[in-house]
């Protein structure tokens, strides 16, 4: 080669711009060029756990040095004036100015300097940009450029493309004719998207397309006569993807319209057509500002077409939903939350659904509250209430609102280990029932007022502690029955004390096991409660359930949740727990405990609040729980059986009865690869929680095995399933299987689900149904995905699963 001239003109502006960084394009383009020229590196050995892609682009050095200012540095083998004026520079063309970098065999220069040309085959090169033609011309007074044949690479944004024509109109802005955009990896269309005509605007981000089409597999499978798409992460207004659902006798097809209000509004307005039901308009509203922020979503059909043998039946019927939720901060310590939801019917979430294979939602939340946290006090006022799903809904299962409900608590700690607590609240309970459709307990409505002083002192040491509390439960009453007849007494006081003495010990040892270092403690406990009884029979039930036995009730004296029944206790329970921690780290290994509660007095408090009156021996369970001796025996065990593996276990043991009440048992299984295992076994002998309502509270003996996984197959292979299963009455209540495939340019999600629907009646399998589905979901990365996400409902039906996002590239 011969000797290279190179100098700096201080004309040539607009060779390649970072426009091209993201977004769908669309028509006819040329073919593709080999990924070794388009920057395109294979990850051999050296490639990622996580890297879905086998490889990657890499932009290489530039080849002249950035030159200053605005002017443009040039080298080539020759260069030649003509008698006209022209320069030209042939051999190896190299030009820079900026980031932008132009190679090329042959460039033209005619004398009036307002134009360059290049011959090709050239390269032109941007920050983290790649273009690639046949032939290109600059002009050197504006921004304008125009590529023939070109080839396109956006390196960070991982997408590629071909175009006829690629032109760079003014600044930001560029025209491609006949192109494609793709994030699929060179030598693969999977898919891309093509059209005739499209412009590209950096600056606002945003591209349109004209005659734009879908292909997967170089087959169209979806046309758009104009569509408007992002260029960047910046939100952009224009329709989404849509959603599309089938089944035997019903067509279910939204399409989704996002509107980008602002940097802290936007919108979704969705119109879905249901075959069997008609037109429904759904919205979503959202907002985030400095300190507050929140949504309003809901739906509407103006006249339902279902079937009018459905029981029940909204034939002719307005079906809708309308939730809305804020939350936000007053101050530092101030924050607060605001909540309303509402239905047409109980039935609507049934009908329509809200999330992937769920049917139903129990509640809509009407909320206003504030919290103040300061260094002593928390303070919290709040107004309160649910409109509950059912269809039809008793009157009795009407939930109560608070309004308003107002609490004030206190600690105060000395260094010598005494402390002083306070707790209060004030509550105003409403709902609209028709009292003479009720029992006379359920009829009234009312303010309750509950103040709880405590004081008590800690001793704590290295090698135990000890801590006697009392506390003093006050409660007054104002009711209210409306127009029902009654001489129950409607002012009603209560004070009841609570005493309790906690105390427990704390022996260590070194110990080696298997080449290892531990220290096992050996924990004594022993725990006394005294309650007495109080006549509670008058009172009401707003907000108060008997609490179901476990480890933590060892250790309690209150035997009922809320405030409306304190229930008589006088019981010493006893406890032994063992720890093996990990030396160096203090890692708890294994931990395994054993109590038991021995009855000093029987228990006469129950929700009919009668001291003296014990609940009928026709009523064995209910009578046993009052007057049995001792407690069931409870064991636990948690053992972290290796950084993978896990196993939990707790069994409740009737030594008087002889029969266990209640058992669980888990074991899990983590693996650093992405595999999940869990196996899981309950049994509950029937009537063991007293808190479930009627209509909940099983009436059989419940044992359930469940099983869940999770197994990361390959890289972009994730397998996924789950059975719950009724031992008792030989079923099914839920099946689970799926795949996820999860490639450099795509992602699926196929999973079939069937359930059984208990009609909100769990106390009965009469009614019981089984429902089915099957979930589908498609993502092109960088360009959308067509179906609704479940990644919610796998993680919570698979405990540990943690699937990568279909749409990170």
């Amino acid at each position: 080669m011969g000797k290279r001239h190179s100098w700096t003109w201080t004309a040539l502006t607009g060779l390649a711009g970072a426009g091209l960084a993201s977004g769908p394009l669309s028509a006819a383009p040329p073919e593709s060029l080999p990924a070794a020229q388009l920057d395109w590196q294979p990850w051999g050995e050296t490639r990622p756990a996580d890297a879905l892609c086998r490889g990657r682009y890499v932009m290489p050095d530039y080849r002249l040095p950035p030159p200053p200012g605005e002017k443009v540095a040039s080298e080539s083998d020759r260069a030649d004036s003509g008698e006209d004026g022209e320069t030209r520079l042939d051999g190896e063309v190299l030009l820079r100015r900026g980031d932008a970098q132009l190679e090329a065999p042959r460039v033209r220069v005619p004398a009036s300097r307002e134009t360059a040309y290049a011959e090709g085959p050239l390269t032109l090169r941007d920050r983290n940009l790649l273009v690639r033609g046949a032939s290109a011309e600059f002009s050197l007074n504006s921004d304008a450029a125009s590529i023939d044949t070109a080839h396109y690479v956006a390196h960070e944004q991982r997408l590629r493309g071909d175009a006829v024509r690629l032109a760079r109109l003014d600044g930001e802005r560029y025209r491609l004719t006949e192109a494609s955009f793709t994030t699929c990896e060179p030598g693969s269309d999977l898919w891309r998207l093509v059209g005739n005509d499209i412009l590209l605007d950096r600056e606002s981000g945003v591209g349109t397309a004209k005659h734009a089409r879908l292909e997967v597999g170089k087959v169209p499978v979806f046309y758009w006569p104009w569509v408007r798409f992002p260029l960047d992460e910046r939100r952009q207004t224009g329709f989404l993807w849509p959603l599309l659902g089938l089944s035997a006798d019903s067509l279910d097809y939204a399409q989704p319209f996002y509107w980008n209000i602002a940097p802290d509004q936007d919108a979704t307005i969705t119109p879905r057509y249901i075959s069997d039901r008609g037109l429904l308009l759904g919205g979503e509203y959202r907002y985030l500002f400095e300190n507050h922020g929140g949504q309003i979503e809901g739906a509407y059909l103006a006249d339902d077409d279902g079937d009018p043998d459905d029981e029940p039946s909204y034939e002719g019927e307005e079906r809708w939903y309308l939730d809305y939720r804020h939350a936000g901060r007053l101050d530092a310590r101030t924050p607060y939350r605001l909540r309303y939801g509402a239905a047409s019917d109980g039935s609507y979430f049934d009908d329509f659904g809200r999330d992937f294979g769920e049917g139903d939602t129990a509640y809509m939340e009407r909320l206003a509250q504030v919290d103040h946290r300061g260094d002593t006090w928390r303070l919290q006022a709040k107004a309160q209430g649910y409109q509950k799903l059912d269809d039809p809904l008793l009157e009795r299962d009407k939930p109560f609102y608070r309004l308003p409900s107002l609490t004030a608590d206190a600690r105060w700690s000395q260094r010598s280990g005494f402390y002083q607590q306070w707790r209060s609240n004030v509550t105003h309970f409403w709902r609209d029932v028709d009292e003479s459709r009720v029992p006379i307990r359920e009829a009234a409505n009312g303010t309750r007022l509950h103040l709880a002083p405590a004081t008590g002192w800690r001793w704590d040491e290295s090698w135990g502690y000890l801590e006697p509390r009392v506390e003093w439960l006050a409660t007054a009453y104002e009711l209210d029955y409306g127009e029902r007849e009654t001489d129950r007494d409607e002012s009603l006081t209560r004070s009841v004390p609570v005493a309790s003495v906690d105390g427990g010990l704390v022996f260590e040892r070194e110990l080696a096991l298997g080449g290892r270092d531990y220290r096992q403690t050996l924990e004594p406990r022993v725990n006394y409660a005294y309650v007495p009884a109080r006549d509670q029979t008058e009172f009401p039930d707003f907000d108060t359930a008997e609490r179901a036995f476990s480890w933590n009730q060892l250790w309690s004296p209150y035997r009922f949740s809320g405030s409306d029944r304190v229930g008589d206790l006088n019981r010493v329970s006893l406890g032994l727990e063992s720890r093996l921690l990990a030396d160096e780290s203090g890692r708890e290994r294994v931990s395994i405990g054993v109590g038991q509660a021995y009855y000093l007095e029987d228990r006469t408090i129950d929700m009919a609040g009668d001291p003296d009156t014990l609940p009928p021996e026709s009523n064995f369970e209910a009578n046993y729980r009052a007057t049995r001796e001792r407690s069931p025996l409870v064991t636990r065990a948690d053992w972290q059986i290796s950084e993978a593996w896990r196993t939990r276990w707790q069994w409740l043991y009737d030594d008087h009865l002889e029969r266990t009440e209640s058992t669980s048992l888990g074991l899990q299984y983590l693996a650093p690869a992405g595999h999940v295992l869990n196996l899981g076994y309950r049994w509950q002998v029937q009537g063991f929680d007293p808190s479930q309502e009627d209509e909940d509270r099983l009436t059989y003996n419940r044992e359930e095995y469940d099983l869940s996984f999770a197994l990361k197959a390959s890289r972009q292979v994730d397998l996924i399933g789950r059975l719950l299963y009724d031992n008792t009455n030989d079923r099914a209540l839920e099946q689970l299987a799926g795949v996820q495939w999860n490639d450099c340019c795509y992602g699926l999600q196929l999973v079939w689900r069937e359930w059984i629907d208990d009609n909100d009646t769990a106390n009965t399998i009469e009614d019981d149904q089984t429902d089915r589905g099957i979930f589908l979901r498609f993502v092109f990365k960088g360009l959308g995905g067509v179906g609704g996400e479940a990644d919610g409902y796998f993680q919570q039906a698979i405990p540990g699963y943690r699937g990568a996002s279909l749409g990170r590239l």
